[in-house]
């Protein structure tokens, strides 16, 4: 169990914080970044592609770890009392905060299949799919950044 929530929790502290904590955060960003070319250009590159099979990885392991915790049990950090009446990170517990997590996990894993019927041309057609692309990859970016923040600070109901 350690191990796997060691490899749920790899977080970077990065100058800029939050906002590029964790590994999906960063993929997602250089998505988002990335999608302007195929919404200018009118086309998917095979780089594009590569780079969003490699943030489906960076989704799905912490993803499938997350319901392995969870079905062993845990909560999200900010949503458990490590002692003292603090979570690990100092803060006061919120167990609203589970939900919400799970929440953002949800709203990711639906923006990654909306991006793979875009950049497809499945649901609409594809020149306007891929205008759409840098939004709903913007979409998926906050989601991903709430994701963390989520993770490590309360809400406005901690201890409740």
């Amino acid at each position: 169990m350690e191990l796997i929530r060691l490899i749920h929790d790899v977080r970077f502290d990065t100058p800029l914080g939050i906002l590029l904590s964790t590994p999906l955060a960063i993929a997602c960003l250089v998505l988002t970044v990335w999608s302007l070319g195929p919404a200018i250009k009118g086309r998917v590159g095979y780089p594009f592609m590569v780079w969003l099979r490699l943030t489906w990885v960076t989704f799905l392991i912490p993803g499938v770890t997350g319901v392995l915790l969870a079905l062993g049990g845990l909560n999200v950090a900010s949503a458990t009392d490590a002692g003292n009446g603090a979570t690990r990170y100092g803060f006061p517990p919120d167990p609203s905060r589970n939900g919400e997590h799970w929440m953002y996990v949800a709203f990711v894993l639906l923006s990654l299949y909306i991006i793979e019927f875009l950049v497809r041309g499945r649901w609409i057609e594809l020149r306007l799919g891929l205008r759409l692309l840098p939004l709903v990859a913007f979409f998926m970016y906050g989601c991903a950044f709430m994701i963390g923040r989520v993770a490590v600070f309360p809400g406005s109901t901690p201890g409740t």
